[in-house]
This record gives structure tokens, sequence and C-alpha cells, in this order.
């Protein structure tokens, strides 16, 4: 299993570049940042510089979208970085959460994001593409090389990953939710003749070690409202009772009274109040070092390929430190 960590592009930039820096020299394979250029600063101009400061880490939006960015303008960033410093790219896509509604605009539908995956991937990796009618390539790109997976939770977007995409993220940390989600994409992969294990499976979730539940829950609860916006999503689309949908995933935004974007992703949003302890516990990784080898070794068990770390909380560098001494070289290759 790899070892990722997300990140907000805070300002100062060169603390987002401190922390990769930190992350890489802790084991971490992957730095991963929020893509919504209203809340945070731009994460391309960023990964540009971790890139150039460090040796290793691979860099990418966990997880940006076809409404805000051009398929054809993602490509070239992608593909650029890749030019300067190796295939030290990876891209993460969904349909779009707070980077859309800041600005008064709504998620891409499916269909939009199949086909941006297919153009960013191929522009990215030097193919000819099909877009708005037109046939494109980057002529200056020979032998790329782009990995695009897809944020997920709903089952048409999971049949998506599985059909379209190169792996999913998961953005919870529930080992249960976790098996039907991978048994879902695998399924859907299989329906469409593609290998069902050759999709990557990144989990990402919040991870805090300590002692003290009570203030972790406190410090993780944004989590459970974030997964709660798509959660809530989800509802509308097949409502509260479906079958199709697992209600350990659902159950829990009965009581959400609407989000505010001001405070997304970040400890102490006012908006989570509705998120129960037990939810946190489930979606999120808390505790001793001991309890987080637990959940780490049972998603590996499922197939998880790359567990990322939610690092919005007050412990950051002690975390990611444990998780360098005691997680990462039990759990690395394995």
């Amino acid at each position: 299993m790899e070892f990722g960590i997300v990140l907000q592009t805070d300002p100062p930039a060169r603390r987002t570049v401190e922390l990769a820096k930190r992350a890489e020299t802790a084991g971490f394979t992957h730095v991963w940042t929020f893509d919504s250029v209203v809340l945070w600063q731009e994460p391309f101009v960023i990964y540009s510089q971790i890139l150039a400061s460090t040796e290793r880490i691979i860099v990418g939006p966990m997880v940006t979208n076809p409404v805000t960015r051009d398929p054809t303008v993602t490509a070239s960033l992608f593909a650029t970085l890749n030019e300067m410093f190796g295939p030290r790219t990876i891209c993460g896509i969904g349909r779009g959460d707070s980077a859309v509604r800041v600005t008064g605009g709504g998620p891409a539908n499916l269909d939009l994001l199949a086909e941006t995956i297919a153009v960013v991937k191929g522009l990215a990796e030097g193919r000819e593409v099909q877009w708005r009618g037109k046939r494109l390539r980057l002529p200056w790109v020979t032998g790329g090389h782009l990995q695009v997976l897809m944020g997920a939770y709903g089952p048409k977007a999971l049949e998506v990953v599985g059909r379209h995409a190169d792996g999913l993220i998961l953005q919870l940390g529930d080992p249960s939710l976790v098996r039907w989600a991978i048994d879902s994409v695998r399924a859907a992969a299989e329906r469409a003749g593609r290998d069902p294990l050759s999709l990557k499976i990144c989990v990402a979730a919040p991870a805090y070690v300590g002692d003290d539940l009570a203030h972790q829950r406190e410090q993780l609860r944004w989590f459970g409202g974030m997964v709660g916006n798509h959660v809530a999503e989800i509802v509308r689309r097949y409502g509260a009772d479906s079958e199709l949908v697992p209600q350990a995933l659902t159950d829990y935004i009965k009581d959400r009274r609407g989000y505010d974007y001001s405070h997304h992703g970040r400890a102490g949003n006012p908006s989570t109040d509705f998120v129960p302890d037990q939810v946190v516990d489930r979606f999120c990784v808390l505790g001793p070092i001991s309890s987080h080898l637990a959940r780490m070794r049972a998603l590996a068990a499922l197939g998880v390929d790359q567990f990322a770390i939610y690092l919005m909380h007050d412990q950051q560098e002690e975390t990611m430190a444990a998780y360098g001494r005691e997680v990462i070289p039990a759990l690395a290759g394995g």
C-alpha cells in the first residue's frame, strides 16, 4: 500500500511546499490538494514548486472537475509539469463540489465527466482526441503518461469509474463502504471488458494519531459534512431508502440543514454539527497508532492501493511523522 497526504493550498504557499517535502522524507508517495481556486490558491502553480523541491513525490488535485477547468487546459498543465519534472503527476477528477458551487454553478453531468477523462488522459499522453467536434493533439507531447482517477460515491458514478477511469478515489475510510464501492467499480469494469484488477483504488480520509478521542472527533467532524454534500446529491437522485445505496452511507444526513462553503474542509465547521460521533469514527481514522495499523491492514486486504490522509487538523506534522515511523514501514509494499 502507498500513502499520500491531502492539503488545502492556503497561503503562504511555501507552507504547502514544506509539508510536501516533509511527506517525501517520511515515506509518502503522493501529495494531493483541493482544487477550488476561489477558496484557496491555484494548485498547479504550487505543484511546480513542490516538484522542484522534491525528488520522487507525485502531485495532483483531489479533485479537479470539467466545469471550472477546460479539459484541454487541464491536459496541458499536466503534460507541462511532466515534461519539466518527469511523470510525477496524477489527476483526480470528479463532478465538482466547492469549486463549482461557490461560483454559482453546479456539478458536471456524468457524460461530460467521462468525456473529459478521455480527453485529459489522451492529450496528456500525446494521443489525438475528439473534443467539441475537433480532432486535437498536443504536438509537443511524446510518450506521456497520466493516471486519471475519479472521485465517486453513487452507483452511476461508480459505473463511470469502472468503464472509463484508471481508478477510484473514495473519500471515506469505512471498510464496509470501501468494499461496496470496490465491488461496484470492478463489476462495472468487467461489464466493459476491462481488467477489474487493473483499476487503482485510493481511499482518502482524515487520520489523527493520539489518545484524546473527543478532541480528535471535533477536529475531524468537518469531513462528515464534506462527504454529506455528495451524499445529499445521492439521496436526491436515488431516495433515502434505495436498495442501490448502503444506508450506512446515507442515513446520517437526515438532520443536515444546508452547508456554508466558507468553512469548507476546516475543523470547527458549524455546518457539520449533524454528523454523529460514530460517523466520524467510521469515515475517519482516529486513536492510537494500533488503531491506525488495524484500519490500514483492513483496507489493504480489500484491495486499496493508496491511503491518502486529509491533514486538516491541529496535529499535521505529528500525524505525518507517526505514519512515517510506524504505519508506512509496516504497510508499504504490502
